[in-house]
């Protein structure tokens, strides 16, 4: 596991996912039909990743969220997962609204993505679907890869923003008349850095999916451990 001396790295607005927020999370992917469309296309994605990974029989959900994956994680009927999010709300909320019938392969853990509570070479896949995209300062995401390394035995999902599309070129232009603060906490990231920061960490890149290619900023890679 992680030195317990370190001091983990922690994004600040993990700090509003209590109890209320959580449960606003769970239902919000299933109000109206922009966002079950939305879903409809990650879950897409999140198959394919998981086949491109080669069918992963023991998974790390992380951050697993209210547990919006989780159904399509257990369509292995092998698989066994591990739920685990930076908030002990959320995996709560996770647990408490995962179907009976899968229930048994999952099992809940409160952990930072920056120092994971668990051994090396723990998974067979780390699974990490928006959470990158929170991480703006390329020695974060680097610690963060490395943290990934050391615990996956192969590979690693994961999804974040880049350029090269409608959408980031539209974020951009708008960044640049109007300037984000300091509390801002989604990030941009340039496809060409990051899959630099993909191999600085010990990862080659298996494939990437796009959400809307040449449209949308959404970029789901899989990774395997060099």
């Amino acid at each position: 596991m992680s030195n317990p001396k370190e001091t983990p790295i922690k994004l600040e607005f993990s700090n509003k996912y209590d109890r209320e927020h959580s449960q606003y999370y769970y239902e919000k992917h299933r109000r109206g039909i922009e966002p079950r469309l939305s879903h409809w296309r990650d879950v897409q994605l999140a198959r394919k990743a998981l086949k491109l990974a080669g069918n992963p029989q023991r998974v790390l959900d992380l951050p697993c969220g209210a547990g919006r994956f989780w159904p399509t994680l257990a369509e292995n009927p092998n698989r066994t997962v591990i739920g685990a999010d930076n908030s002990a709300d959320m995996v709560a909320v996770a647990l408490e609204h995962c179907p009976k019938e899968i229930a048994s392969r999952f099992t809940g853990l409160q952990t930072s993505a920056f120092a994971i509570d668990l051994p090396a070479a723990a998974v067979d896949s780390i699974f990490s679907m928006r959470l990158m995209h929170h991480v703006g300062k390329s020695e974060h995401r680097l610690a963060m890869l490395k943290e990934f390394n050391r615990v996956t035995k192969d590979t690693v999902i994961l999804s974040l923003w880049v350029d090269g599309n409608y959408k980031a070129w539209q974020r951009v232009r708008s960044e640049k008349r109007h300037p984000r603060g300091p509390n801002q906490n989604r990030f941009l990231i340039p496809a060409q850095q990051i899959e630099q920061e993909f191999a600085q960490a010990g990862f080659s890149i298996i494939d990437h999916l796009d959400f809307l290619p040449y449209y949308a900023m959404w970029r789901v890679y899989v990774l395997r451990k060099k």
